[in-house]
């Protein structure tokens, strides 16, 4: 995927809307476009953690709490973000990717699944990875 078609899946100005709507606060401001998913991902990642370590500790509300975080920012983040008028078959394939996410975390928390976690925390982590290397690709060409 190269940068500008992978950047192009994110609408301009979307990610900060839908970091509002997940009630995310701190850096908002000052960060661009870019680094507000790369917040987004980080929050979906920290609250499939967070969601492990209550799994493994019995705690069904804090695991609860944590799993309906990460759906809330996959969602209402993540997907919200996606333009698919610009991104075309990028921000689509993110679409279903992100659906995807979303059944495994459903499943996790229905079933106390850790296998389902796990597989929701690696997918993230792979379009993450990808979209912090966009990052750079994008200041390196500008620099």
């Amino acid at each position: 995927m190269s940068a500008m078609r992978g950047a192009a899946a994110y609408g301009r100005g979307a990610g900060a809307s839908a970091y509002a709507r997940v009630g995310v606060e701190s850096g908002v401001m000052s960060a661009s476009p870019h680094q507000l998913i790369v917040m987004l991902f980080d929050g979906a990642q920290a609250s499939i953690r967070a969601a492990r370590i209550h799994m493994q500790a019995g705690n069904t509300a804090e695991k609860g709490k944590a799993i309906s975080k990460a759906l809330d920012i996959v969602n209402n983040g993540l997907m919200a973000a996606l333009d698919a008028e610009r991104g075309g078959e990028v921000a689509e394939r993110l679409a279903s990717l992100y659906d995807y996410v979303a059944r495994l975390l459903l499943a996790a928390n229905l079933h106390d699944d850790e296998q389902s976690l796990t597989q929701a925390e690696r997918l993230l982590d792979d379009v993450a990875s990808a979209w912090r290397e966009i990052g750079g690709q994008a200041a390196g060409e500008r620099g």
